[in-house]
């Protein structure tokens, strides 16, 4: 894992990689500062590609290391090409990102496998969330499966 902070996106006051969200000052959201030089060193298109056929292909790029047993894998999603929509926009080539090939159908196992990790990685047991949509479905799943 490369990130080495947390940083607010609006007032940019760091923050230790512990488990909050938003920031004291402003309330801000918090995200990752990595280390983009480690990540120039070790991150290549070949290690990508030995990776798993998951979103953990990429977990030299993600605040959490990967689980070691990987269940209900999310990513590796087929890319579809669209010749109809192509022509209708007068595009040459136009690909659609096949979601519905992850667990739950949606684009939010993703981030529910990378916040899952992440709250196994410290010692938290309970997902929860409030949703109406995709991600009402893809965080008990994955709750269930861990």
């Amino acid at each position: 894992m490369s990130a080495t902070a947390l940083r607010c996106r609006v007032c940019e006051t760091a923050y230790p990689l512990d488990p909050i969200g938003v920031c004291t000052k402003c309330f801000g959201p918090l995200e990752p500062v990595y280390d983009r030089a480690e990540q120039r060193r070790t991150v290549t298109h070949a290690s990508i590609e030995a990776g798993p056929r998951s979103i953990w292909r990429y977990a030299d790029l993600l605040p959490v290391a990967p689980p070691a047993e990987q269940r209900l894998p999310a990513g590796w999603t087929p890319l579809v090409r669209a010749p109809r929509l192509e022509a209708a926009l007068g595009l040459g080539e136009l690909w659609l990102k096949n979601d519905t090939a992850n667990p739950t159908h949606s684009f939010k196992d993703r981030v529910v496998a990378v916040a899952a990790a992440k709250a196994i990685e410290l010692g938290r047991t309970t997902l929860s969330c409030s949703s109406t949509g995709n991600l009402a479905n893809a965080v008990p799943a994955r709750a269930a499966a861990e």
